[in-house]
């Protein structure tokens, strides 16, 4: 049994916009995989949709033979934006998750510094988001998403914004972060380098609708000279023309 199981998925807004036709995939435990398309493609409705954020019309999502009717506390999503409240401390941040359940206790201070060193943040935990950078601030999303150790990250373009360096250097935290804890990922990009950077299975969508797929064939140790062998170079070409059609 997969991991997670999306079958036959259809949705649309307001029952008029068809969103999304007929979508199957599945991933397996501890597997890193990419839904890469243009903007507007239905990649972040479909995301929401497997995370349990929005209701679905037609179609079955199921994460460990159990089916998906909300959003489940062995999820943890980071989207585009950090979206983290300005007067509350990095600490506070990574620990917000828990505080709108139940009391802090001091066992979950001490997991909120074990996550903030697994991202490099250990130096800022009392500063506000107003006092970091664009990266540090994603590090803290990252961080706060994994505070209730989930066994599933759902991601929505979250280094969109970033300079290619800091994007480069949390692309390879978040696959040290998720193969030390056998995390399983459905990340959402635009960034077709991106892609084949991070996964072991890439999706491409357009108009609501999975057009093709592949596995990543490279070594699970991913670095950054991976991206000039001609393998991936080839790679990347051969989805560039799936997203301009010309397959």
């Amino acid at each position: 049994m997969s991991f997670l199981k999306i079958e036959d998925l259809t949705y649309s807004y307001q029952e008029k916009t068809t969103v999304l036709h007929g979508v199957n995939w599945s991933i397996e435990e501890g597997e890193f995989h990419c839904f890469l398309g243009k903007s507007g493609c239905g990649k972040t409705t479909l995301l929401k949709l497997a995370a349990g954020l929005l209701p679905s019309h037609s179609g079955m999502i199921r994460l460990k033979g159990k089916e998906v009717t909300g959003p489940l506390d062995e999820c943890g999503f980071v989207f585009q934006s950090p979206t983290l409240l300005e007067w509350k401390t990095v600490l506070e941040n990574v620990l917000l998750p828990i505080s709108l359940k139940r009391k802090i206790t001091k066992q979950d201070r001490q997991y909120g510094l074990e996550v903030l060193e697994m991202v490099g943040l250990t130096t800022y935990l009392d500063r506000y988001p107003t006092q970091l950078s664009g990266g540090q601030q994603s590090r803290v999303a990252i961080a706060r998403a994994l505070i209730q150790k989930p066994t599933m990250l759902f991601l929505d373009e979250p280094f969109a914004a970033l300079d290619a360096i800091t994007r480069e250097e949390l692309q390879d935290d978040l696959l040290k972060i998720c193969k030390t804890r056998h995390t399983t990922v459905l990340f959402i990009t635009h960034d077709i380098a991106e892609a084949v950077y991070l996964s072991d299975r890439i999706a491409v969508m357009d108009q609501g609708q999975l057009i093709f797929d592949t596995a990543v064939k490279l070594e699970k140790e991913r670095h950054v000279e991976m991206k000039y062998a001609p393998y991936f170079n080839e790679l990347c070409l051969t989805l560039r023309h799936v997203l301009g059609g010309n397959r």
